[in-house]
């Protein structure tokens, strides 16, 4: 046997294997090891041992395998459930041997190929679906394992060793925590315990909202008829109501609208205080059924406003969709509803707009197929639905600024009608436009007045094939991309900013997004036990400023909704595409950060030359001398507000 030169690392090593200091609880990995190395005196040069290679390189493949999940940061409350070695079969590098780890908060995959450095973070409210693939009996590489369908353009495959029934636990581990309300678990959210400075649940407070608008007035006033949720199960416990109107009237009209969700107002133009009322559907049914008290009602919305000859109602629906409403109990306002004029705006309902997605889902993941691009994304009709939104939000928002009121509904009054009436107040009211204010709007059009976040995303229930599933709140968000797109200096917030959303609204960290209606999270007591997605937000608010916001109230924003003009939205469907991510930071955006750090960086710089002079003997002597100010001497703060960068 001869002997061959071991270096002090392999020592190391090898100590540490046969003294057992692993410990992956407390992380404390080479403790002994380090010990002896700073006790070392001199290096050793020479080891005699015929198996210290393959002790090292089994001592390697261990640490590997116990450090590769190590590094794992989880959030307060998030507990591991459990881990496994697997194969993640990515899409663009192939199979991906690594390890999983199964928390009751996400899915967490990292390579163990160091040629492969790949890592996935899935939120388990993330995935819509877990199925099992191949059988005991499958033959061909990497034919057992899991297909994992997720909410947010992706899916994930994982292969398992066929041995043993390898994937029962994970699988169920999976499933458990996914879907937790099929299994009578709590949603992360009521086990999350992040503290932050901020509280979110204060960012909206109905009267604040309504102080801000200017109301009440002598046109319109503030009731609490629905306090107890008995006027109207899905709608807030504040309203804004004609002044006129009694509240004995208010209950007559919530019988002749859908689910009793009455005409209210959304907000109010301050000038010329033309107003934005929403609503449900009218219960005409085939007999052509008519309400005084509803006609009545909307005269009264109408005489609000002097300069409103005819209140214009928008039915968000095509024309042929009211009018089969019509077999199923409700309908539109006809002929009887004297000072009004219907407009159908023609937008899709909710089954159209999920089957839009599916095929956009097709074409984008896991591969852009370029050679049939355009025509490919023509036939998913997903543009289109989101020109028809921004269309039919633009003259709502025209009508209103021109001084004149408007009504809008759908069907029930929770998903078109919250896209149309959040989309033209942010083009209406700049205050919606910062982040606060877009933080308000949506817990005002779309939280409070009750769409049906339950519903449409599914949180933590195992039925993926439910009907009630739409991507409606994923299309206002887009278009409010569209929108920052075609103004980029108009919005205060930046494009992170809607990907948080959408990444949160899936996630179920936090409670902003649970349920259906205020009525529910109220006997769910969300706010007390649960942390809104505001308080993460507010907590770091640099990160989703956008740095070429320029403040303008009072202007109108009306986005042009063409097909020319309208584009997909990338960073959000295409984001898990290597190649495609690469490509999407602006140039302009990160020189224009790289010149404001600059800035920040020269501003320091200033501030401390002028504490170094202020504190040298010569600037003190000079001091005392009476003929040393001067018109160009000022003070720090006074120098700063010269200071800018010029473009």
């Amino acid at each position: 046997m001869t002997a061959r030169h071991v270096t002090q690392s392999e020592l190391l090593l090898w100590l540490d294997e046969n003294t057992s200091t692993f410990s992956n609880k407390n992380n404390r990995t080479f403790q002994t090891a380090e010990a002896t190395h700073r006790a070392m005196a001199s290096p050793v040069s020479e080891y005699h041992s015929s198996s210290l290679d393959s002790r090292i390189a089994s001592t390697g493949r261990n640490l590997l395998k116990m450090e590769l999940l190590a590094d794992v940061s989880l959030l307060p409350g998030e507990d591991r459930i459990t881990d496994q070695e697997i194969i993640y079969m990515c899409p663009f590098n192939g199979a991906v041997k690594g390890k999983v780890l199964i928390t009751n908060y996400r899915l967490y995959f990292k390579s163990s190929d160091a040629d492969v450095p790949l890592a996935l973070d899935v939120p388990l409210g993330v995935i819509s679906r877990v199925e099992k693939m191949g059988g005991a009996s499958s033959r061909g590489e990497n034919s057992y394992g899991l297909d994992i369908t997720c909410k947010d353009m992706r899916n994930l495959r994982f292969a398992l060793k066929q041995e043993g029934h390898s994937r029962r636990g994970i699988f169920e581990m999976i499933f458990r925590y996914a879907f937790p309300l099929s299994h009578s678990l709590p949603l992360f959210a009521y086990v999350n315990q992040e503290k932050y400075t901020d509280n979110g649940w204060l960012v909206y407070k109905a009267m604040e909202e309504f102080r801000r608008q200017g109301l009440p007035n002598n046109k319109w006033r503030i009731t609490f008829i629905n306090k107890s949720y008995d006027l109207c199960d899905t709608y807030p416990t504040v309203l804004a109501v004609p002044f006129k109107c009694k509240e004995d009237d208010l209950r007559r009209v919530a019988t002749f609208r859908s689910r009793g969700r009455i005409p209210v107002l959304s907000w109010i133009h301050r000038e010329n205080q033309a107003v934005i009322v929403r609503c449900s559907q009218p219960l005409v049914g085939m007999s052509g059924k008519r309400n005084k008290d509803d006609e009545r009602y909307l005269d009264l919305i109408r005489e609000a406003n002097d300069t409103t000859k005819k209140l214009t109602i928008y039915d968000a629906r095509p024309n042929v969709n009211a009018v089969a409403n019509k077999a199923t109990g409700g309908g539109y306002e006809g002929d009887e509803y004297l000072n009004a004029e219907l407009v159908f705006l023609d937008i899709q309902n909710i089954h159209v707009m999920r089957e839009s997605l599916k095929k956009l889902k097709d074409i984008v993941y896991p591969n852009v197929e370029e050679s049939h691009w355009l025509s490919s994304l023509e036939s998913t009709h997903w543009l289109e639905h989101i020109k028809l939104v921004l269309s039919g939000a633009i003259q709502v928002a025209d009508k209103v600024s021109s001084g004149n009121s408007v009504l809008v509904h759908c069907s029930d009054g929770w998903d078109r009608t919250a896209q149309l009436t959040s989309l033209a107040m942010l083009m209406l009211d700049s205050h919606y436009r910062t982040l606060r204010g877009f933080q308000v709007l949506i817990e005002k059009e779309w939280i409070s007045f009750g769409h049906k976040f339950a519903s449409r995303i599914g949180h933590g229930d195992k039925n993926h094939a439910d009907q009630d599933r739409s991507p409606i709140f994923v299309q206002f968000i887009d278009c409010v991309w569209q929108m920052t797109k075609q103004f980029p200096t108009a919005f205060e917030f930046n494009e992170h900013l809607l990907l948080t959303i959408l990444d949160h609204l899936d996630s179920c960290r936090f409670g902003t997004f649970l349920y259906n209606c205020e009525s529910i999270r109220d006997q769910q007591e969300l706010r007390s036990k649960t942390v809104s997605l505001w308080s993460l937000v507010n907590s770091k608010m640099d990160i989703y400023l956008n740095p070429f916001y320029t403040p303008e109230s009072g202007q109108v924003l009306y986005p042009v909704a063409s097909m020319r003009h309208l584009e997909l939205w990338v960073t959000y469907y295409i984001r898990w595409n290597p190649r495609i991510r690469h490509q999407q930071q602006s140039p302009v955006e990160q020189r224009y950060k790289e010149l404001l750090a600059l800035r920040e960086e020269y501003l320091k710089k200033l501030e401390q030359l002028q504490l170094s002079d202020s504190s040298s003997p010569y600037q003190l002597a000079n001091s005392t001398t009476p003929n040393t100010t001067s018109s160009t001497a000022s003070t720090p703060s006074q120098q700063y507000t010269h200071l800018q960068t010029p473009f």
